[in-house]
């Protein structure tokens, strides 16, 4: 697994350099101090995953999480953050971060994230999930009516399954697995799908 680390404290990536390096699977093909040269190096490498801290000097990690899923898609991006407002870690997941780790989390945390970022899920450390259920629990949590089809579609996408292999496993087409994974959008009234899992796994619906 090739993975940048973007953070602005020297001591942070010491740190995180010297906890990745140690995993025989994690091989560190990056390292920044700002957003604007990760963005100029992913020009000429492209990582599996990134850590990236959301308060840069130069940008926002909300931005910057935005414009690495646009122009390459498929890197995994785990935000690191002193922040554990509710409205932050949503601003990161709905911009495509794969996980959201706080920074007095413990390294295997950081691991676990990368490893599950990688599988195609969404992770929270400890303290991000405690926000998030105690915000919610003032929240109504209103269940979605979805088809057996929807059921279906929403278990494989929450396994980490691809539009394609979705379409291969139900024997359907990638449009009609595309057009599922909207509806799945609209009625959870998120922006993607990192989200939609989010919440499904919030209100249990996912085995």
């Amino acid at each position: 697994m090739k993975v940048f680390i973007i953070d602005d404290h020297p001591i942070v990536l010491d740190g995180l350099k010297n906890l990745l390096e140690a995993r025989p699977e994690i091989e560190v093909t990056g390292i920044f101090d700002r957003g604007d040269t990760m963005l100029a190096a992913l020009e000429n490498q492209v990582p599996d995953a990134m850590l990236l801290d959301i308060n840069l000097p130069d940008a926002s990690g909300v931005v910057l999480c935005q414009k690495v899923k646009q122009k390459w898609p498929s890197v995994k991006i785990v935000a690191l953050s002193v922040h554990n407002e509710k409205s932050v870690i949503m601003s990161m997941l709905q911009n495509g971060a794969s996980a959201y780790v706080l920074k007095n989390a413990i390294g295997q945390d950081i691991i676990a994230a990368l490893h599950a970022a990688l599988n195609g899920q969404i992770y929270m450390c400890p303290g991000t999930q405690k926000v998030l259920s105690s915000s919610e629990s003032t929240e109504q949590k209103q269940i979605p009516r979805l088809t057996r089809r929807e059921k279906e579609i929403l278990q494989l996408i929450g396994q980490g399954y691809t539009t394609q292999q979705i379409a291969g496993v139900l024997f359907i087409s990638t449009h009609t697995v595309e057009s599922h994974r909207k509806n799945l959008m609209e009625k959870f009234g998120v922006p993607n799908t990192a989200t939609v899992i989010k919440h499904a796994t919030d209100l249990g619906l996912l085995n």
